[in-house]
Order: structure tokens, then sequence, then C-alpha cells
């Protein structure tokens, strides 16, 4: 049985990292839950970032790859959820296309990334505007959450056959936008759940009390499909409602009606 801790899994990759790009490695940083607290080996994923030299070279991209699927190969669930995010301080500075480095995981690096090696490269270094963390968690809700969210409304509790990781991905991710859309700051799991429950009640604040425990410990199935039948659109319905308010004032019409769409399809699909 493979031990590897979170730490384990950062220190190898760091490692392999090192040995890919020598020199042009200028520093690797631990984000999300291994650098701002709340690690769970349940469910966590292990999040590296790799800030190269400029200038990129064409052959990054897949040099960055074969780390992460180096990685990923050796077998624990822990090495399995290894997420690379990588760039130059010249992209994040123009926030341009080269690398891989979405604004919510740039705002990771700049408020909780935890230096593994080189030499620290934020200073100076722009953070992404809420505005525009806004629209990139919108976009992702759409890309990623969408389908599965109007595809569970009928039932919500079928989430569970997925598996707590994804479940609780599922509900705590709303929550997690709600923060960062209202301050500007990562929507870290447990500042997102407190901010969530210090402003709402009811049936969908139960929900995501209880997703927040099941990432240390799973639950019984009984009680969470309760709580999922009873919580789990109204949760979305409210996230939806919050968005599609913002998205109208940043002057985003397009992103806004999708979740217009979203929103109906959503009830359409709700039980009842």
């Amino acid at each position: 049985m493979d031990t590897s801790s979170g730490e384990d899994v950062l220190a190898e990759t760091t490692a392999a990292l090192t040995e890919t790009f020598g020199d042009r490695l200028a520093a690797v940083y631990a984000l999300g839950s291994l650098a701002h607290g709340g690690f769970s080996p349940l469910v966590s994923d292990v999040d590296v970032a790799a800030i190269l030299t400029d200038p990129l070279a064409a052959t990054d991209a897949a040099a960055v790859h074969r780390v992460g699927a180096t990685i990923r190969a050796r077998g624990s669930a822990l090495h399995e959820r290894v997420s690379l995010f990588w760039g130059s301080p010249a992209s994040l500075r123009d926030g341009s296309a080269e690398g891989r480095f979405p604004p919510l995981d740039r705002l990771c690096l700049f408020e909780h990334g935890r230096l593994l090696a080189g030499t620290d490269v934020r200073d100076g270094l722009p953070r992404p505007t809420r505005a525009e963390l806004i629209v990139a968690g919108a976009q992702f809700a759409l890309d990623v959450l969408a389908d599965q969210v109007v595809g569970h409304a009928g039932d919500p509790a079928a989430l569970l056959d997925s598996g707590v990781r994804r479940t609780t991905k599922v509900v705590l991710f709303p929550v997690r936008f709600l923060l960062t859309a209202d301050t500007g700051g990562e929507g870290t799991n447990d500042a997102a759940v407190g901010h969530y429950l210090d402003g709402h009640s009811g049936a969908a604040a139960d929900l995501v009390a209880a997703a927040f425990q099941w990432r240390h410990a799973a639950p019984g199935d009984q009680t969470a499909a309760g709580l999922l039948r009873a919580g789990f659109v109204a949760l979305y319905d409210d996230y939806l409602g919050d968005h599609i308010a913002r998205l109208t004032e940043l002057g985003e019409p397009v992103l806004a009606e999708q979740f217009r769409g979203w929103r109906a399809r959503l009830q359409a699909a709700a039980p009842g």
C-alpha cells in the first residue's frame, strides 16, 4: 500500500521539474490546500506551480505535460491528483495565453503560494482583478459544472455515485466562487463555507456545512442523500441568481444569458 503524503508528492514533483528544466526553473510553489491549509488526503488535489525563466520555449508545454504524466503514473491516489500550473514572469505579467495559469490559480499563487524551490518571483507582478476572477469562475462553472448540475437536479443524491471527492467539489465550488466575487480573495474551502453560512440558512446551508465535513470523513449515504435532495438545487439557484446580476453589472451579457439558460434548465429539471 502506498503511504505517500501530500508533502512527499510535492517533493517528487519538484525534483522532476528540476531535473527537466535545470537552470530554467526559476521557482516552484505549492498551491491549493497544501499551501493555505485544509488539505485532505481523501479529496484534495496536489497543486504545483512551476515558474520558468523567460522566454518560454515552444517545447515547454510538452515537457511540463511529461512531468505531470510521470508523477501521476506512480500510482497512489495523491500522485494521480497532481495538477501542474506553469508560466514565466512575463506571461504572468501580461496575462498571455502562454503556459497554464488561469486567473483563480494566479490568485492562489499571490495570496497563498508556498515556495518550494528557487527564488520568489511574485514581487511586482499584477494580481488578477475581481472582474477577471468573476468572469473566469463563471466560464469554468459553465464548462465544467453546468451539465452535471442539471443532470443531477432530478435526483441530487445520485451525485454520491461519483464518489465523495466529486460530490464535495460540486457542492463547494459555488460557495467558493461567491466568496471570491464578494471579496476578491481566494475562495478557500474553510473561508468560503464560513462566509456562506454567515449569510445563509436553510437546506442549502445545511448541505454546504455537511459537505465541508465530508472532505475529511466520508458521509453515511442516507444522511448525505437527504441533504443533497433538500439543498442541492437551492444552492445552485442561489449561486446562479447572484452571478446573473454580477455578470450583467460587469457588462458580460453573453455570460449572463448563458447563466440564465443554465438556471432555467436547472429549474425545469428539478422535481416538483
